[in-house]
């Protein structure tokens, strides 16, 4: 359980720390202390910490390559098989090695979910976005489409009064919300949620789509203890090409974003 908060923690520290152009280790320490203690971890025994994460960590990374070897193993013996198999035209050792396939493309999906999954919400995280969309050498695109990033309104007076754990309940709603938008969706950092609309969206088509959840999160109370609140999101929405930078593609989403805000906070003043 302590890992499980001391991993939440990590991401949160990094997604704080990612906007700013230098981090010094204070600064680090300093905005990991504060997630820290807003979960309830103690940090004095530092090395102690750090010596069972190091144990947790290298179990995981050792489970992961061992069984990504054996799936390789596995796949290798099964196109021999198959090869054989086509030649002798043994439709029973065919319908066998289908089935081990079978088996085998549910572990690997596994295996990918473990490493492309966000630690809090569950949806994808940076590493997908970068291992499926992007160039293999660079943060360029592979594809044309549609970017729209989802920045929540109010967050830090959701922390502020009711304390990171009901904050990171509103961002685990809001991820499953964005999921009903039925496209690729992934946590960028913090508060922010990405979405990769495909080329036959249009930019219009996926702001009328961010509208309608939008207005549909709206109509909701979240509960926190005796109190109730509301949440809202901004969005912006830009088309890219195959080539364009990432960086580049979700500024001009923020910069497009920036009307948005200004609107949606003139109708919501508060949680």
């Amino acid at each position: 359980m302590k890992n499980d908060k001391l991993k939440i923690i990590s991401n949160e520290t990094k997604n704080s720390i990612d906007q700013l152009s230098v981090v010094t280790p204070s600064i680090y320490a300093s905005i990991f202390s504060k997630f820290a203690s807003d979960y309830d971890i103690e940090i004095d025994d530092e090395k102690e910490l750090a010596r069972d994460l190091m144990v947790v960590e290298c179990s995981t990374l050792t489970d992961l390559q061992t069984q990504a070897s054996h799936n390789a193993q596995k796949l290798t013996k099964n196109a021999d098989k198959a090869i054989n198999a086509i030649k002798e035209k043994d439709e029973s050792a065919l319908s066998e090695i289908l089935r081990e396939t079978e088996l085998l493309r549910l572990e690997v999906e596994k295996l990918k979910e473990a490493v492309y999954k966000d630690e809090l919400t569950h949806i994808y995280n940076r590493k997908w976005l970068h291992d499926n969309h992007l160039q293999k050498d660079s943060s360029n695109f592979i594809f044309n489409g549609v970017l729209a990033i989802i920045d929540l309104n109010y967050f830090k007076v959701v922390n502020d009064t009711y304390g990171h754990v009901i904050g990171d309940k509103v961002l685990i709603f809001i991820a499953n919300q964005l999921r009903k938008i039925k496209y690729d969706v992934l946590r960028y950092g913090g508060d922010e949620f990405i979405i990769i609309f495909p080329q036959k969206v249009t930019p219009e088509q996926a702001k009328v789509a961010l509208n309608s959840l939008r207005e549909e999160i709206l109509s909701k109370k979240l509960k926190a203890n005796d109190s109730s609140f509301h949440v809202s999101f901004s969005f912006g929405v830009t088309k890219f090409e195959s080539g364009d930078n990432l960086s580049t593609v979700v500024a001009l989403a923020d910069e497009n974003m920036y009307d948005d805000k200004k609107e949606i906070k003139k109708r919501v003043s508060g949680i």
